[in-house]
């Protein structure tokens, strides 16, 4: 896979987190969470990280039910992946994201001893972008659930 400018979005009624990775080998990076107010994030904001960034597609976590199962988050997840499409013109890619929030967790209790509220967003975003990497079956969002 050549080299894409990714940002990755852990989906979030108050809070989006973010992440930013271009290249598969590289760790990606924790980017602060973007508000957002009933899942709706701040676009002006948005265009801002996109253009910064650079952003040629996006990554967004879908929470599925650990049965499979579609939560409601799950269906909002998905919507924010489709708006993210349209509004930017760029590919969206989806991934099942089920315990990202808790992988995240875990780690910063491995390696700080404790959590920071506000940073697993980050960490969770970054974490669902590394999954994507490993995946060899990336799915656009415009596909339905």
């Amino acid at each position: 896979m050549k080299n894409l400018n990714l940002l990755c979005f852990d989906f979030g009624n108050q809070r989006i987190g973010v992440a930013f990775g271009s290249q598969s080998h590289v760790q990606p990076t924790e980017l602060p969470p973007l508000l957002a107010r009933d899942g709706i994030p701040r676009w002006v904001e948005l265009d801002q990280l996109v253009d910064h960034w650079q952003a040629q597609a996006f990554v967004v976590g879908i929470p599925y039910n650990m049965d499979g199962s579609i939560s409601l988050m799950a269906y909002r997840s998905r919507k924010f992946a489709n708006r993210l499409g349209v509004r930017y013109q760029r590919p969206c890619y989806v991934i099942d994201e089920r315990l990202s929030s808790y992988e995240a967790k875990q780690e910063q209790l491995q390696t700080q001893g404790k959590w920071q509220h506000r940073r697993i967003d980050g960490v969770a975003a970054r974490l669902i972008l590394q999954s994507w990497y490993q995946q060899n079956d990336h799915k656009l969002a415009q596909q339905p659930l």
